[in-house]
């Protein structure tokens, strides 16, 4: 049986200098990622609103942050709205963050959906199952 230690590294490693630095850059709490935010101030009005609550260093983040942000290029009536947990200095899943303690957040990718008027329409694992709906219908 092979060793896959030398590549299972190398993913890692190019994932860390290629795909994490645009997944910090995408979340639109960028300049300040981990800390508390006012998340009215990051919908947009008359779409539907999926906020994707994420960190770098969780492995489910990253496999389906792609796919989220194709939903956003292939619907105009959806905006993905990426929200970094992590603080800058922090690394692995800050769970200590004040953003985390902010909406009580115990896992991660955690999805909030908000319909076009900015109300509140689907949380946690209801909100999952709705995004890979979503997902599945338009075959991304």
């Amino acid at each position: 049986m092979k060793s896959t230690g030398p590549i299972w590294l190398i993913s890692i490693v190019l994932f860390m200098l290629l795909v994490a630095p645009m997944l910090a850059e995408s979340a639109a709490n960028a300049a300040k990622p981990g800390e508390e935010i006012d998340l009215k101030n990051y919908l947009r009005r008359g779409v539907t609103n999926i906020v994707d609550f994420y960190s770098e260093y969780c492995p489910p983040c990253r496999q389906i942050s792609p796919r989220l942000i194709k939903l956003d290029q292939k619907r105009n009536d959806i905006k993905v709205v990426k929200i970094d947990i992590n603080r800058k200095d922090v690394r692995g899943i800050d769970w200590g963050s004040p953003l985390v303690k902010q909406f009580q957040l115990q896992s991660i990718p955690h999805f909030k959906i908000y319909d076009e008027m900015g109300n509140l329409k689907a949380e946690g694992e209801e909100a999952y199952y709705e995004v890979m709906g979503l997902l599945k219908k338009e075959g991304i």
